[in-house]
Order: C-alpha cells, then sequence, then structure tokens
C-alpha cells in the first residue's frame, strides 16, 4: 500500500529562466501565467525537452525545478526509497516517539497483498502490540516501548513529507518502474502526471 497526497510542484519559472542563461537568450522565452499556473511556452518546452535529453550536464535546470509531496509507505518500501539520499529531503511521523499514542490496528500496516494464514498472523501480532502499549501505558516501563519497537512489522505504514527535483524523478523512475514491488508500480505513475513528465522526466531511451 502506498498513498502520494498534497503534492506541489515549484520553482518552474526561476528554472526555465537558468535554463537559458547560458546562452544569454532569455528574449525568446514564450512561457506564461495563467489563472495562477506557469504554462512552458513552444520554444522554452522544446529546448527544455531537448536538453532534458541530452543527459544530466545539460539539463541542470531540472535540479532547480521542486516537488513537494507526503508519502504514506510501509517501513519496507521506505528502506528503499532512503537509498535516495542526494537531493531528497524527508521528515517523518516518529515511530519512536509517537508508536504508543494510538491503538494498534489492521489498517496501521500494509495488508492488501496478504493470505489469510498471514493476515492472521499480523492480527496476532497486532494483539500483543496493543496489550503491550496498554502496559507501557500503565507502568511508563520503557521494557514495554522496546517490545514495541522491536516487535513492528515492515508493513507498518509510515508517512513522510518528502521533497526532490525532477533530476532525482528521472533516477528513480528508471531505476523502479519494473520493480517488483507495486509500491513502485504507484509511484512511478504518479511520477507520469506531474507537469510535463513526458517531456522533462520520460526522457531516457530504453
Amino acid at each position: 500500500m502506498i498513498k502520494l497526497e498534497r503534492t506541489s510542484v515549484m520553482n518552474l519559472e526561476n528554472a526555465v529562466r537558468g535554463m537559458r542563461n547560458p546562452l544569454n537568450s532569455w528574449a525568446k522565452s514564450d512561457s506564461y501565467y495563467e489563472n495562477g499556473e506557469y504554462i512552458l511556452g513552444e520554444e522554452d518546452l522544446r529546448l527544455a525537452g531537448s536538453l532534458a535529453k541530452s543527459g544530466s550536464d545539460h539539463r541542470k535546470y531540472l535540479r532547480m525545478i521542486f516537488v513537494s509531496v507526503d508519502i504514506t509507505a510501509p517501513l519496507y518500501w521506505w528502506k528503499e526509497y532512503d537509498t535516495y539520499k542526494v537531493g531528497t529531503v524527508a521528515n517523518s511521523t516518529s515511530t519512536m516517539h509517537k508508536i504508543h499514542a494510538k491503538e494498534f490496528e489492521r489498517d496501521d500496516f500494509s495488508h492488501d497483498r496478504m493470505s489469510e494464514g498471514a493476515l492472521a498472523c499480523l492480527d496476532g501480532v497486532i494483539k500483543v502490540l496493543e496489550e503491550t502499549r496498554q502496559k507501557y501505558l500503565e507502568t511508563k516501563d520503557r521494557a514495554f516501548w522496546h517490545d514495541m519497537i522491536q516487535l513492528l512489522p515492515t508493513g507498518y505504514n509510515q508517512m513522510r513529507t518528502c521533497t526532490m527535483n525532477y533530476e532525482n524523478l528521472i533516477n528513480m523512475y528508471y531505476a523502479r518502474r519494473n520493480h517488483k514491488l507495486p509500491e513502485w508500480h504507484t509511484f512511478c505513475d504518479w511520477v507520469e502526471g506531474l507537469p510535463y513528465a513526458k517531456e522533462l522526466i520520460l526522457v531516457r531511451e530504453d
């Protein structure tokens, strides 16, 4: 299970201006605002697409197009996402500080592809986690807190507010689009829906 919510794409206008700096070609820029949204004109989009296809040395402007999104995903997915460190930032809900703050329930975990046997096992773990949580709240004994932290399955869902740029997304998209985890397929579908993704992100030849 993965959810991508509250997406914002920022700094497109400044990135396009910077894209034209090397040849001082600002006068050829034909982008404009419409109803508060920055729209790439035909000439700007042509140049942006050409540079995007020319490799990372020529598409530095893509590192200036920032994306912010709230992602809710299981810990096993976050372990893979965390390999992308350069140019990305994430601020997460705190497992360490807030694990005891609410009752454990099945929807706290990704279980959409579990068999009946695995679901029964998960329900047993949830029962133990909830009993341990209640004991921790009653006693404040740190031993119960350690039990919760170390017993927590990697299917536990965590929400993080993430920022990245279009260059990061090129690397992530092509590295993960054929991954066996369905969460990556959903992530790549989200990438494909970003503004000008077809021209600026989906640019590598297979």
